[in-house]
């Protein structure tokens, strides 16, 4: 059996993404790479002819059905699809425009959405397939400042969860991987936006949002182990539908797990008060 696979990976020129499509070419394995700017790849991949760099607009769904049977046509096969694009987006709820959200929310879910949607026809007619959509751990345990990030990646959260659930009897696997801090890119002005109105009222979440920069560069996340972590998850013959990444996302998962046992308890009379007697 060929242990080397065909993978496609959105956001591919930076960050976890550019670091995963540069070990996975490194161990053998074919890769299509979307960016906005393929550009962004620079000499990552020259002359090696399993990699395809792609030129994609995850917002538009014809950008991604080509990008899909370009990478058929390339390799013959596709075989894992990787849900890397994404941006945080700091802010107040109310400091926030109708346009900001949106954007957020078409690149950090729908984006993921359209892509799942045209890797589906070729899943399930091998019959096979493994998507890892890469949520955050703040779409489960929310920071202080992050309310519409944290909210898109709670959706790209649920639906990995509920596909893992309809997609099991066709072969094709999902997992949900919800990261802590990597030391890449992602704490920069370039993977990070902010919103346009500031509310006085709200200057709290500025230094929360301020602590942030503190940490880059420091932070835990080694980037270039993600590839073997991966490739562990392609390989499992049960593989998890939910995934930390990285031991500060971990323990902040154990913490609000503890935290809800808790509140449960708390409650649980008044939550089974409902019911017909």
């Amino acid at each position: 059996m060929n242990s080397t696979k065909t993978w496609y990976i959105t956001g591919a020129s930076k960050g976890i993404g550019l670091s995963l499509v540069k070990q996975l070419l490194s161990k053998g394995h074919r890769v299509a790479a979307t960016s906005r700017n393929p550009a962004g790849f620079g000499e990552t991949g020259a002359g090696d002819s399993n990699f395809l760099p792609l030129e994609v607009d995850l917002t538009n769904k014809a950008s991604v059905t080509q990008s899909f049977a370009a990478t058929k046509d390339r390799f013959g096969v596709i075989d894992v699809v990787v849900n890397n694009a994404g941006y945080g987006l700091g802010a107040a709820l109310e400091e926030l425009s109708d346009q900001e959200i949106e954007e957020n929310f078409e690149v950090n879910f729908f984006a993921a959405v359209k892509v799942i949607t045209a890797a589906l026809p070729y899943f399930r007619s091998q019959r096979s397939g493994f998507i890892i959509n890469i949520s955050s751990i703040a779409g489960f345990s929310p920071g202080l400042g992050w309310s519409m990030y944290s909210a898109a990646k709670f959706a790209l959260s649920g639906l990995s969860e509920a596909l893992a659930n309809d997609l099991k009897p066709l072969g094709i696997h999902v997992t949900n991987v919800m990261p802590g801090w990597f030391r890449t890119n992602f704490a920069k002005p370039d993977s990070i936006a902010f919103s346009n109105t500031k509310m006085e009222e709200y200057a709290y979440l500025r230094e929360a949002h301020n602590k942030m920069q503190t940490i880059d560069g420091a932070q835990l996340g080694n980037p270039e182990k993600v590839a073997d972590v991966f490739i562990a998850l392609i390989n499992a013959e049960q593989p998890p539908v939910n995934l930390f990444l990285g031991s500060d996302a971990f323990n902040r998962a154990k913490t609000k797990i503890s935290q809800l046992q808790a509140e449960m308890s708390i409650w649980e009379t008044l939550s089974h008060s409902t019911d017909f007697k």
